[in-house]
């Protein structure tokens, strides 16, 4: 045992977060932990990591254990650069390493060479330590840092470079890098794959498959989740519960309980109300009042199972449109994309063509940086292409969601941001729109600054669906969305019967999605039909 929570409970200003969550982990265990937005999942871990205090219960772990936790906020030091930062996952092997060369000083000195039995003492402890340094890994450490740094996409960046200086993606990436170099017993991961694109996302699963410790990690990406975890943990209504397997076999797991346990409660239900008919009819009676009674102990003595929960409220989407457009939806010929470096222009992408046609679900995939936002915002006419061609069909109308959300206004209600976009739709109908995606109420006059992520992208898609255009070109839309609200994004974009070309670095959502994909380089495009595990297949060969 490695880790053991016993009815670990917390509450903020009198309302339960956790309530009585019981978990044990053992060498070896890979723990998904999920739940909708603000479940608690993130409470629980800073919990685990004596980050937060805790109401109630018991945290047992093992003497001994090393823990490492991805926070979501990084915890790198800005002025250090990254190999700086690395060298921080070795600092008992670099003490080490300075009493190494202090004792090798020591030995050179001629104090030390006329005197034997000195000179024995220190060459004594020198060995000690020799041998310890090596069986630790000592020597490779350099190799060690370079592998993780160029298995997490830092391998084309200077070492020297200041943390300061990276963007935010690439501060969590390098907090990874470094907690993968201590190689902690334990791993406590929130979010590991932000910000990660497909070639760092492949590096990272197969290096956690063979991780020796213990993993648990919060993540709404469900592929990463198939691909690594034994085991799900569910946090909902402030409990805990565990399902055997990876994500998918949990959504069957999760459906065949529910509708087990509804048959149950429902059989169970009918038995009592037998029995309280005949208790009713008979208790009054000479001739069956005994029997009567013994049927009342009898309804006293049953464990009554409590109803089952009816399923969270999640957000509803449709995306309708006007009208349909025209056959071919897009045509791009040898566009060319140039970005000011300095005093010279430096070319981002050139010799980029390809077409889109009405009902396509086309992905945009590529490495980060290459210029897969550029392009889209191109295509949106934000910015003007050095050369080439960008034509759209007749009828087109185009609906766009930024990852960013950069169009919200700060300062808006959530109402007054969707109604102003369409101020001649009626006040209800635009709250009820709202109302499907989850702003009751008084949650309507929520100013869009307090928002969080997750509830910034359900008003950029309550816009996108009042909008009705028969074109959506999506940033990252599953971003910010918990697991139950992409489910409901898929299956809304599964039923839209116009066109969609989206980015995006969920593989779960592309395999259900997309029909193209397009692999973006500085030098062109290539077109692969199919979703993503068949673009793998082709690429594999």
């Amino acid at each position: 045992m490695i880790l053991q929570l016993n009815g670990i409970s917390k509450s903020y200003l009198g309302d339960p977060i956790l309530s009585k969550i019981t978990m044990k982990m053992e060498h070896g265990d890979r723990i998904g932990l999920i739940g909708v937005n603000g479940a608690g999942k993130s409470t629980l871990l800073k919990i685990i990591a004596g980050d937060l205090p805790y109401d109630e219960g018991e945290i047992f772990m093992r003497k001994g254990v090393k823990m490492g936790y991805l926070r979501q906020d990084s915890g790198l030091q800005p002025d250090h650069t990254i190999w700086t930062e690395m060298l921080g996952a070795f600092k008992q092997l670099l003490v080490v390493e300075k009493e190494l060369r202090e004792l090798e000083m020591q030995m050179s000195e001629p104090s030390c060479i006329n005197d034997p039995e000195k000179l024995e003492q220190v060459m004594k402890r020198y060995a000690g330590k020799l041998d310890w340094f090596s069986q630790q890994g000592g020597y490779d450490i350099e190799a060690k840092i370079n592998s993780i740094l160029n298995g997490m996409g830092f391998g084309g960046i200077p070492k020297n470079t200041l943390v300061q200086k990276l963007s935010g993606g690439q501060k969590t990436r390098l907090a990874l890098a470094k907690i993968l170099l201590e190689q902690p017993d334990l791993l406590l991961l929130d979010e590991p794959t932000n910000h990660l694109d497909f070639a760092t996302l492949n590096w990272l699963e197969g290096y956690l498959r063979g991780y020796q410790g213990a993993i648990l990690v919060i993540s709404h990406d469900r592929y990463f989740l198939d691909a690594l975890v034994n085991e799900i943990y569910e946090i909902e209504r402030t409990h805990g519960t565990k399902y055997c397997g990876n994500y998918s076999m949990y959504v069957e797991s999760k459906a065949k309980n529910h509708v087990l346990l509804e048959k149950k409660y429902t059989m169970q239900q009918q038995q009592i109300a037998k029995m309280e008919d005949y208790i009713q009819r008979n208790i009054a009676m000479a001739t069956s009042s005994k029997s009567a009674k013994n049927k009342r102990k009898q309804l006293e003595r049953i464990d009554r199972l409590e109803k089952p929960h009816k399923d969270l409220k999640h957000a509803q989407m449709a995306f309708a449109t006007d009208k349909k457009s025209h056959k071919e939806v897009l045509k791009v010929t040898d566009l060319e994309i140039s970005f000011q470096l300095e005093d010279s222009r430096k070319t981002l992408l050139q010799d980029i063509h390809f077409s889109l046609y009405r009902g396509d679900r086309v992905a945009l995939i590529g490495p980060n940086g290459v210029g897969k936002s550029t392009l889209i915002k191109a295509l949106l006419q934000e910015i003007t292409p050095d050369n080439g061609g960008i034509t759209w069909g007749n009828g087109v109308t185009i609906g766009y969601y930024d990852q960013e959300q950069e169009t919200l206004h700060p300062n808006n209600t959530v109402l007054h941001e969707v109604w102003s976009a369409f101020p001649s739709i009626e006040e209800a109908r635009v709250r009820t729109v709202l109302g499907n995606f989850l702003f009751m109420g008084e949650d309507v006059f929520k100013k869009i600054a307090s928002l969080s992520g997750g509830e910034k992208s359900r008003v950029a898609l309550a816009k996108l669906i009042l909008q009705k255009a028969n074109v959506l070109i999506m940033d990252e839309p599953t971003n910010h969305l918990d697991l139950f609200s992409k489910e409901v994004l898929e299956e809304a974009l599964l039923k839209f019967e116009g066109t969609l070309l989206c980015i995006s670095h969920d593989r779960y959502f592309l395999n259900k999605l997309a029909d193209k994909m397009l692999e973006l380089s500085p030098t062109g495009v290539t077109a692969f039909s199919g979703n993503y595990d068949e673009y793998v297949q082709k690429v594999s060969y």
